[in-house]
């Protein structure tokens, strides 16, 4: 079974490699030397520091392979050649919401990226897939928990 692929921005693959790297020469060493000063402490059956360290250092090494797996199977968006007649990911959308008359602005991104608090939605989300494909004027409907939403598409611009 082929992996999913993971649709990115380039800033995403940025945030990532970042915080990969980040982990692997930092965060590491950092937990490497408080496991080396617990030890230094004697006995680690009842060492609290030693068991946190370890947890921490478990927690990393797990950040790390959830990372690794994630760019391994990137697929970077190059939002210099996004289509900008239609919506698309690495797209950034300004949509009016007709029953509240709310302007809304939204970034298209893959799953991975997504960031409902940051204006980051997702190409799979309910939103995010009912405006793939819409043009600056269409009228969009999205069925939500709370009912069918209307959305009327604004603008459609690069995000960079």
């Amino acid at each position: 079974m082929q992996e999913k692929k993971n649709i990115l921005t380039y800033e995403g693959l940025r945030k990532y490699e970042d915080e990969l790297h980040n982990l692997k020469v930092v965060k590491r060493q950092e937990v490497a030397q408080k496991i080396k000063e617990a030890r230094e402490q004697g006995d680690l059956s009842e060492n609290a520091e030693y068991d946190a360290a370890k947890d921490e250092q478990r927690d990393i090494e797990a950040r790390i392979e959830e990372l690794e797996k994630i760019l391994k199977n990137a697929e970077v968006v190059v939002e210099d050649e996004v289509d900008l007649d239609k919506i698309n990911i690495g797209c950034l959308v300004k949509i009016l919401d007709m029953e509240y008359n709310e302007e809304l602005e939204y970034k298209i991104v893959g799953s991975t990226e997504a960031n409902s608090l940051k204006g980051k939605i997702s190409n799979e989300s309910p939103v995010g897939k009912a405006l793939i494909g819409s043009k600056v004027g269409d009228m969009v409907e999205v069925e939500t928990q709370a009912g069918m939403i209307q959305y009327k598409v604004l603008e459609i611009q690069r995000s960079n």
